[in-house]
C-alpha cells in the first residue's frame, strides 16, 4: 500500500510539474508572429501576405528585434514560403495587375524606398531613390506606374531645385513667420550673428538646420517621441516601374490632398483635400471629396458638407461607385459609411446600414458588393453589403477579430485572431465558409500550452446600455479554492477588446498562468456598439465608465472562485486615467497598476497631442469656466488624496500623446502624501510601449507589474 502511494505521489508530483512547463510564460511574448495584409494574386491562384516576427538582435547583445517579411503562398500545396529576409523589413506589399511583380517598401540608406520583386526570378531591386521617402504605394490600373506618397517638409521643398516647381505657392507657408527663411539659400545671404538683419536672420537659419533650435508656429507640433517645429505636407508622385526615369509630382502638394486614387488611366483621380487650401492646415480640419483632372489641374467637388471629414475613399474596380466615411469634426469619432456613383448624370448615394467602424474594405470584381471587416461587440467579423438589394450579410463571427482580408470570386483570406492563438491566415469561401488555417506559425508552439478561455457575459448597466464582458479563470483553476482577481481596462475610450483580442493575447494568458483570475469589459465609450454606445462617455469619464467596469467586476467575483481580500486593477492611457481615477472613489482594490495615463485633463490639454480629446468629450477648453469645472471633476488628480491603494506607475520617457508629465503629477502628489507609490519610466519609449514599442521594456513592464502585484497579494 506504501509503495502504490508512493508512486501515486511521484506521478502526480511528475504531472504538476509538467502541467507547470506547458503555462505560458512572459518570453513566451516573443514567440509570436503576426499575419497582416493578407492579398490575392489577380488570377486567384497565388496570395501573399506579411509576417512580424521578434527575433534576437544580432547588433545588441540582449535585445530583440522586429522583422517583417513577404511570403508567398498557393492554394493548391496550402503552403507558404518567404519571398524576403534578413534585418531589413518590408510593408505594403501588392501584386501588380498582370501577376508578374509585388512591389513593396523597404528601407534604403535612411529613408524608404519602392522595391519590385519578379516573380519569375531574380532578386527585388529598388525603382525610388526619392530624399522624402515612399509610402502607401498602389499600383496603376494598366501597370505601367506606381503611385506613392511622400511627406515633404515645407522649409526644405520650397528650395527643392528639382520638385519645386509649381505656379502656386500659398501664402500659409510663411503665416506667422517673422522671416522667409528660404530667401537665405536662393539669395546666398551670408551667415553672421554680428552682421546686419538679413545676415542674422540667415545665422538663426542655419541654427535650425542644425537643429539647435525649434521655431514653432504651427497648432500640431507634438508627433510621438518628439515636438517638431517643421510643417509637412503630403505629397503623391508617380514612378514608372522600369525605374528609368525620375519619379514625377502627380499634384502641386500645396493643395494638400490627404488620399488620392485612380479612377481613369492615370487621367483623372478621386482625392480628398481640405475644404480651402488657401488656410493654414492648423485652421481647417474639414475637407471634400473631388475629382481632379492632371491635364488641366482642376478639380470638381463631389462631395461637400461643412463642418464634415471625409476619409478612407475607395473606387470600384470599373470606377461605377465611390466608398468613403464622412465623420462630423470634433465629437465622438464615428464615422458613416457611404456609398455614392460616379456615373456622369446619375445620382446615387447610399448610406451603409451598420453603425459600427470599419476598419477595411474591398470591392467585389462586378461591384455588387463592397466587403468589409467592423468592430462589433468585440469582435472583428466580414460583412458583404449588397448595393443593388441594399442588404448587408453577416459573413463571419464576432468571437474572434479579423486583422485584415482580401477576396476574390468568392474567395476569402484573411488574418484572424483568436482566443486560442493570437495570430494565423485562414481562408474560406461562400460555397464553404469554414475556416481552413494556410498557417501554423502559432499553432506549432501553442500545441503544448495550457490556456484560459475567456467566457462572454453581458448585464444591462444604469443607462439601460447592455454592457459586454468577459471572465477569464486561471490555469489550474480547482472549484474548492479562492484566487486573486485581475481587472484590466482598455483605453480609447473607443478601444474595444473581445473574445477575438491580439494586444492583450499574452498579457491575460500570462497573468492566468500565473494564478489570477481576469475580469474585463467594454464599458460605455467603447467602440464596437454604436454612436450612443460610444457618447454615453461624454463629459462623463470618470463615474459612469466606473461603474460599468466595477459591475463587471462584481458579476465574475459573484461566480464564487475570487478572493475579494486580493483584487488588482490595470489599465493603460484612458484606461490609466480611469485606474486613478477609481482608485480616488474605492478602496477596494489590494494593488493597482497605471499605464501611460492622464490624470489631470487641463494641464493634458497642453501636454498631449492627443489634446483634441479634451473640447470633444468636455465641451470647451481649460481657460473656459463651466468647461474648467468639469475637467476640474473628472480630473483623477482632484481626488488624489483619497487614493490608499499601492501604486505602480508606468510611463515611457518620450510619449508626447498622453505626455509625460502627468504621471510625475500623480506620482510627486502620492509621494508628498507617503503614499505606497512607484514610478517606471522607459527611456525612449512612445505610447506604443505595450504594443510596438521595445521588446526588453516590454518584458519589463509585464513582469514589473506582476512583482508589485505579487508584493501585495500574496
Amino acid at each position: 500500500m506504501k509503495k502504490l502511494l508512493t508512486l501515486i505521489i511521484v506521478f502526480l508530483t511528475c504531472f504538476t510539474a509538467n502541467a507547470q512547463s506547458k503555462k505560458i510564460e512572459l518570453t513566451d511574448l516573443l514567440k509570436i508572429k503576426t499575419v497582416s495584409q493578407p492579398q490575392l494574386s489577380p488570377d486567384g491562384k497565388k496570395y501573399i501576405y506579411l509576417l512580424k516576427s521578434i527575433v534576437e538582435d544580432p547588433d545588441k547583445k540582449g535585445e530583440f528585434a522586429y522583422q517583417n517579411h513577404l511570403y508567398l503562398g498557393d492554394w493548391i500545396s496550402k503552403e507558404s514560403r518567404a519571398l524576403t529576409s534578413g534585418k531589413m523589413s518590408v510593408s505594403s506589399a501588392s501584386w501588380s495587375p498582370d501577376g508578374q511583380f509585388i512591389s513593396f517598401v523597404r528601407l534604403s540608406g535612411d529613408k524608404p524606398q519602392l522595391f519590385i520583386l519578379p516573380l519569375t526570378g531574380g532578386e527585388a531591386y529598388p525603382i525610388t531613390s526619392l530624399p522624402y521617402g515612399v509610402g502607401a504605394p498602389e499600383w496603376s490600373k494598366d501597370g505601367s506606374n506606381i503611385y506613392f506618397s511622400s511627406e515633404l517638409v515645407v522649409k526644405e521643398f520650397l528650395v527643392d531645385t528639382l520638385y519645386n516647381k509649381q505656379a502656386w505657392v500659398p501664402s500659409w507657408t510663411h503665416e506667422k513667420v517673422a522671416y522667409d527663411w528660404s530667401s537665405f539659400q536662393k539669395k546666398s545671404i551670408k551667415a553672421n550673428p554680428d552682421g546686419n538683419i538679413e545676415e542674422i536672420r540667415a545665422y538663426l537659419f542655419q541654427n535650425e538646420k542644425d537643429k539647435k533650435a525649434k521655431v514653432i508656429n504651427q497648432l500640431d507640433f507634438q508627433e510621438e517621441s518628439a515636438t517638431t517645429g517643421e510643417l509637412s505636407v503630403k505629397a503623391f508622385f508617380k514612378t514608372s516601374v522600369s525605374g528609368n526615369a525620375k519619379p514625377e509630382l502627380v499634384a502641386n502638394p500645396f493643395r494638400r490632398i490627404d488620399e488620392m486614387k485612380e479612377l481613369n488611366m492615370g487621367k483623372t483621380f478621386v482625392v480628398c483635400m481640405p475644404a480651402d487650401t488657401l488656410k493654414h492646415p492648423d485652421k481647417v480640419l474639414d475637407n471634400i471629396i473631388a475629382i481632379y483632372d492632371v491635364a488641366t489641374k482642376s478639380f470638381q467637388t463631389l462631395v461637400e458638407k461643412p463642418g464634415y471629414r471625409y476619409s478612407n475613399i475607395s473606387v470600384s474596380p470599373n470606377g461605377k461607385y465611390v466608398a468613403y466615411f464622412e465623420l462630423k469634426v470634433g465629437g465622438i469619432p464615428s464615422p458613416i459609411a457611404k456609398i455614392i456613383a460616379l456615373s456622369p448624370g446619375v445620382y446615387f448615394q447610399k448610406i451603409i446600414p451598420l453603425d459600427r467602424i470599419i476598419t477595411q474594405w474591398s470591392w467585389s470584381k462586378d461591384e455588387s458588393t463592397l466587403y468589409f471587416s467592423a468592430q462589433d461587440h468585440g469582435g472583428v467579423p466580414l460583412f458583404g453589403y449588397d448595393i443593388t438589394k441594399g442588404k448587408l450579410n453577416n459573413l463571419s463571427s464576432t468571437e474572434e477579430g479579423v486583422l485584415g482580408f482580401d477576396q476574390l470570386d468568392g474567395q476569402f483570406i484573411y488574418a484572424k485572431t483568436k482566443i486560442s492563438n493570437p495570430s494565423e491566415l485562414y481562408f474560406s469561401s461562400k460555397s464553404n465558409p469554414n475556416d481552413v488555417a494556410l498557417t501554423q506559425f502559432n499553432s506549432i508552439w501553442l500545441k503544448d500550452k495550457v490556456i484560459s478561455l475567456a467566457s462572454k457575459k453581458t448585464f444591462k448597466n444604469k443607462k439601460g446600455l447592455i454592457v459586454d464582458y468577459w471572465v477569464m479563470k486561471p490555469i489550474d483553476f480547482q472549484s474548492n479554492k479562492k484566487y486573486p482577481l485581475l481587472l484590466e481596462i482598455h483605453g480609447g475610450p473607443t478601444a474595444m477588446w473581445g473574445t477575438g483580442e491580439a494586444s492583450m493575447w499574452h498579457e491575460f494568458q500570462y497573468f492566468t498562468a500565473k494564478g489570477y483570475g481576469i475580469v474585463y469589459s467594454n464599458p460605455r465609450g467603447s467602440g464596437g456598439y454604436g454612436t450612443e454606445f460610444m457618447a454615453a462617455n461624454v463629459k462623463d469619464w470618470g463615474q459612469g465608465p466606473m461603474s460599468d467596469v466595477m459591475q463587471a467586476l462584481d458579476l465574475g467575483i459573484s461566480e464564487g472562485w475570487a478572493d475579494t481580500t486580493k483584487l488588482a486593477v490595470s489599465g493603460g492611457s484612458y484606461a490609466g486615467y480611469l485606474v486613478a481615477y477609481m482608485l480616488g472613489h474605492t478602496n477596494r482594490f489590494k494593488v493597482a497598476c497605471s499605464q501611460r495615463g492622464v490624470y489631470e485633463l487641463s494641464t493634458f490639454f497642453g501636454e498631449g497631442n492627443a489634446w483634441r480629446l479634451v473640447p470633444n468629450y468636455f465641451g470647451g477648453y481649460p481657460w473656459e469656466k463651466e468647461t474648467r469645472l468639469i475637467l476640474d471633476k473628472e480630473s483623477p488628480l482632484t481626488y488624489v488624496q483619497n487614493i490608499r491603494t499601492p501604486l505602480i506607475i508606468f510611463h515611457g520617457e518620450q510619449d508626447l500623446r498622453t505626455g509625460v508629465i502627468q504621471s510625475e503629477m500623480l506620482y510627486k502628489s502620492l509621494k508628498v502624501m507617503g503614499r505606497d507609490v512607484e514610478y517606471v519610466r522607459h527611456p525612449g519609449a512612445t505610447h506604443e510601449i505595450t504594443r510596438a514599442g521595445n521588446n526588453r521594456q516590454r518584458l519589463d513592464q509585464m513582469l514589473r507589474t506582476y512583482e508589485f502585484f505579487e508584493r501585495y497579494l500574496r
